[in-house]
């Protein structure tokens, strides 16, 4: 099902239009998914779930399965974006070529999506107690402990994304840093991105 918002999006687009339109027609043609806008990118989904999105970076554009973790990969073409993301998996393209030699693959790693939402797969995803927790941050805490109460009153992922930037360093000095810049927005209440 194509949508208004969609249309727009590849209207605008600047980069990677021709292969926004290929791989579009290529997603709806499964005719299960419902086309929308998320995040500013072309986003398709079953029963309101997620399922697959269209997106586009300087070298590349891809689609991202959201529980790509879990998909058959008899290809080897699913790609973990970086060390962190769990449970999404991309497919890159450099151009329509790409996209169209591949129209037969892409469509049974469509199906192979779908099946695995409609079944109700889902991810183990790590427990944020199961993330690096840097002693600099611990130290900090022990000195400060209203920021330890802070940091277990945000959310789950909050508390994870702070935990992959502090623990990321490597140096201690640079460890510490992370933290006396965060100490603050922790304390509001802020994740890291807020």
């Amino acid at each position: 099902m194509s949508s208004d918002k969609v249309d727009a999006f590849l209207e605008r687009a600047k980069n990677w239009q021709e292969e926004f339109i290929a791989l579009r027609a290529i997603i709806n043609s499964a005719g299960e998914l419902t086309e929308n806008l998320k995040w500013g990118q072309p986003c398709y989904t079953l029963d309101g779930h997620n399922v697959v999105l269209m997106h586009g970076f300087k070298e590349y554009c891809a689609l991202l399965f959201f529980k790509g973790a879990l998909m058959k990969d008899p290809k080897n073409i699913l790609i973990q974006q970086t060390e962190n993301v769990q449970a999404a998996r991309q497919i890159r393209f450099t151009g329509v070529a790409d996209i169209t030699r591949q129209e037969k693959v892409l469509k049974s790693y469509l199906k192979d999506a779908i099946a695995l939402e409609k079944s109700g797969a889902k991810v183990e995803l790590k427990k944020t107690a199961e993330f690096d927790f840097p002693e600099e941050l611990e130290r900090k805490m022990d000195d400060l402990p209203a920021l330890r109460t802070a940091f277990e009153q945000l959310t789950p992922g909050r508390q994870r994304a702070y935990l992959l930037h502090f623990s990321s360093a490597k140096q201690a000095k640079t460890r510490e840093s992370r933290i006396d810049k965060c100490v603050d927005r922790i304390l509001a209440g802020k994740g890291l991105d807020d």
